[in-house]
């Protein structure tokens, strides 16, 4: 295969990410209709590469395409993100078990490194919510479940749809690091079945308020 053959490819994978970064950043709102002739003129392209960008959304979630109408950016109902929390509840608190009993003092030193840093970021909404993320995927990669960590990071991209109504609540960020301490605690006391529940538990509370 030529070189040539994969630009195509590689030019609707970086409008795709060009797009997900306007979504969450909610330069285009939940339930807004996505203009694609305006879109294929602003980033100079034709809207072949634009509407593969749009598949490409629509399969993680992002993007709704309806028939005759085009492409919106998706709205996320009650009902979604209870789902997507039940699913990373399940996937998250099982490979919090995994990593307090597998996990190497140099991946356990990471992890509270990253801890470390979400303490220190109370103040900055932008990165309390950045290094948070940051910490699930470190340990998601530590349980090393290539299959989890890719359900895991589709479901996120659901859940940054609402992501502006759940950790950014009043009192929501004091709570979420309070539920990290004792996660990361039960991390180095290597308790798997403590791991399980204070992560599940992390992700039932980051649902009551997200709602």
């Amino acid at each position: 295969m030529s070189a040539q053959s994969l630009a195509p490819r590689a030019l609707y994978e970086e409008v795709a990410e060009l797009l997900r970064q306007r979504i969450f950043n909610r330069e285009l709102e939940p339930g807004s209709w996505i203009d694609e002739l305006k879109l294929a003129e602003a980033y100079g392209i034709s809207r072949t590469p634009l509407r593969e960008a749009l598949k490409v959304l629509a399969t993680e979630g992002l993007v709704t395409m309806k028939v005759r109408r085009g492409a919106y950016v998706t709205e996320v109902s009650e009902k979604d993100l209870s789902d997507v929390y039940h699913l990373l509840a399940l996937l998250e608190s099982d490979a919090a078990s995994v990593v307090a009993e597998r996990a190497t003092p140099e991946q356990m030193a990471e992890l509270k490194r990253l801890h470390g840093e979400l303490e220190a970021a109370t103040a900055d909404r932008e990165r309390f919510f950045a290094i948070n993320e940051q910490f699930h995927l470190k340990l998601l990669e530590i349980a090393d479940n290539r299959w989890r960590q890719q359900m895991v990071a589709d479901l996120r991209k659901v859940m940054k749809l609402n992501r502006h109504h759940s950790l950014f609540k009043t009192g929501r960020i004091s709570e979420s690091l309070a539920e990290h301490r004792q996660v990361m605690q039960a991390l180095e006391a290597r308790n798997s079945e403590r791991a399980r529940t204070r992560m599940r538990e992390h992700f039932e509370n980051g649902l009551e308020a997200a709602t």
